[in-house]
Formats: structure tokens, sequence, C-alpha cells
């Protein structure tokens, strides 16, 4: 069985790799590519998702409603001053150290972006 984590951390700083890998993830969902694949963003692409338009805002909305989004960092958005963006796209907050940890205990297989 085939289980990936995409963890975009990538944003504005490296705006093509942070598209790279939400495309890459929004693709690969909807061609079930894997058996089970999550996405989570931690650092900079929680600002860049907050913020994005075009494209890159309909892959994400195609990942949460894919229910492949695990989370975006709590305390990442809290400090970016994106808590309130990311809630209303749908996107849920946990602690990243925590989930990073769970996905790879669980045998996940890591991409970062």
């Amino acid at each position: 069985m085939s289980k990936v984590l995409f963890l975009i951390v990538s944003g504005e700083e490296a705006r093509a790799k942070a598209e790279a890998g939400i495309t890459v993830a929004a693709r690969s969902l909807a061609a079930k590519r894997y058996d089970d694949l999550k996405v989570l963003f931690f650092g900079p692409s929680e600002k860049f998702i907050a913020e994005a338009e075009g494209q890159t805002r309909e892959q994400v909305k195609q990942l949460v409603d894919g229910k492949a989004v695990d989370s975006a960092c709590v305390f990442i958005a809290e400090k970016n001053g994106v808590k309130d963006k990311l809630i209303s796209f749908g996107v849920e907050l946990m602690p990243a150290g925590e989930r990073i940890a769970h996905y790879v205990n669980e045998g996940y297989q890591v991409i970062t972006f």
C-alpha cells in the first residue's frame, strides 16, 4: 500500500516550488496515484495559500474538497495572521510537528516542496 505525505513548506520566496508541490499533489489525487495521499502546509506555504489566486487557489480547493489536506500549522498561522483565512478556506489547524510525526510513524513517504 502506497501512502504519501506532501509537506508543502515553500511560499512566496520560492513560488515556483510551492506551485509545483501543490500541482503535483492535486494531479496525483485526481489520478489516484497513491492508495492514500495527504497534504500538510507548514511555514511560508501557509501565507502563500491563504493569499493564493487563480490556478493555485483552485488546486488547493481541490485538495481540501478531496479530503487530502490534513492541516496547516496552527502556530505559524497565528504568527502570520492567516488563521481565519485558512479556516475559512477549509484548512484545519493543528501542530505541524505532531502531524508530521503521526504520518512518519504510520509509514507515509514524505515528499517535501
